[in-house]
């Protein structure tokens, strides 16, 4: 029992019984085949050495044959010895070199599930991937897995400190002024209490956006879509905005073709999309700038488009704004009481309808535009 149970456990040991088996079969077959063709081919080659000879060797026949069989036996087993030998010995080196790979990549992912996401366990070889045999194309893929859980785990960590830092700012200040409050320096008058309560508003709207953050990583939310025209999405925009255009003096313009098909939408979704890519473009253009919604077709699919002409974004940091809390400018984005996961959000939802969501700009101090496209619907 002990040994089924060693057996069962070790892979090298069970490579190594499986080749045995292999070896006693073919040994087998080989004696076999041997017993069966020996009689006949002997008569073959007796009746031609009798037609060479001239005369049968009757006396000889059955003496020439058992020593025939004999020598044919003695050669076949010290063959099968020496084959025996040396198939043992290839079975041993080609089961550690099967199973060291295994056992490496066992022991690794081990220390992986312990939290080490920086392990990783060698490719053999400096190859491509289309050189690689199973075992190599199979660590490779462990490395790309381990590479993406230790991706996942800093995202993890940049999280929980980002969200600290942000609940941190606004408490810190609610609790200042109640001391001050509770300690008689600052006055219990209106102006306290709107501090209070815009520092309360702001922990509120984080706590707001990293539940919806939540719901749509988990896409724990159904999207109700329905055809949509493109002026309704951004008619609703316009209602929403537009007091806040005019009172910091940004001028929002908009182009709608006639005739741009209907888009297969959760309107209350894209209304979200769109507030946010405004917002952002009205909070980042000074007085006296411009804000410009467009849409147009192209290719089965709808492109809107925000432009602005604000305070541009760094080409290094395009690729990043759609990270949750990502910020080009830290302490412009906290003054002005964002989140820093709106982009985020925006990204989920977009790709959620099966579209695609990128951000481009010239550089610092010239503007930007938002694009992102949903699907037409079909008739």
């Amino acid at each position: 029992m002990k040994l089924l149970g060693s057996i069962r456990r070790r892979l090298a040991l069970k490579l190594f019984l499986s080749y045995l088996i292999v070896i006693m079969v073919s040994v087998i077959v080989l004696s076999t085949a041997v017993r069966l063709v020996t009689p006949g081919a002997y008569t073959r080659h007796l009746a031609i050495m009798s037609g060479m000879m001239g005369n049968p060797p009757r006396l000889l026949g059955v003496s020439l044959f058992t020593n025939f069989r004999a020598g044919v036996t003695e050669a076949l087993t010290i063959a099968t010895l020496a084959a025996f030998v040396a198939a043992v010995l290839v079975s041993v080196f080609v089961s550690r070199q099967v199973v060291a790979p295994v056992r490496e990549m066992m022991l690794a992912s081990q220390r992986v599930a312990e939290g080490h996401y920086d392990e990783r366990v060698n490719v053999t070889g400096d190859i491509g991937r289309d050189e690689l045999d199973e075992l190599g194309e199979l660590a490779l893929s462990f490395n790309q897995m381990a590479a993406r859980l230790e991706r996942v785990e800093s995202m993890r960590r940049q999280l929980i400190g980002d969200v600290a830092h942000e609940l941190r700012t606004p408490l810190a200040t609610i609790k200042g002024s109640m001391e001050g409050l509770i300690d008689g320096v600052l006055p219990p008058d209106a102006e306290t209490f709107q501090q209070i309560h815009r520092e309360a508003d702001r922990l509120q709207r984080l706590v707001d956006d990293l539940q919806e953050l939540s719901r749509v990583e988990a896409g724990a939310y159904e999207l109700h879509r329905r055809p949509v025209a493109v002026s309704a999405l951004v008619a609703d925009t316009l209602a929403r905005l537009d007091r806040q255009f005019e009172e910091k003096d940004v001028s929002l313009q908009t182009e709608i073709p006639d005739g741009l098909p209907p888009v297969l939408v959760d309107q209350d979704r894209i209304d979200q999309v769109l507030l946010n890519l405004a917002g952002n473009a009205l909070q980042y253009t000074p007085a006296e700038g411009k804000v410009h919604i467009a849409a147009r077709q192209q290719e089965g699919e709808v492109r809107i488009a925000i432009s602005d002409t604000g305070i541009g974004i760094p080409a290094e940091h395009l690729s990043y704004l759609f990270t949750r809390f990502y910020r080009v400018d830290k302490s412009r984005s906290r003054a002005g009481g964002g989140s820093g996961i709106g982009l985020t959000i925006a990204r989920y939802l977009v790709e959620a309808h099966g579209g695609r969501i990128w951000a481009e700009s010239p550089g610092p101090g010239r503007g930007s535009t938002f694009t992102f496209t949903l699907p037409v619907a079909r008739e």
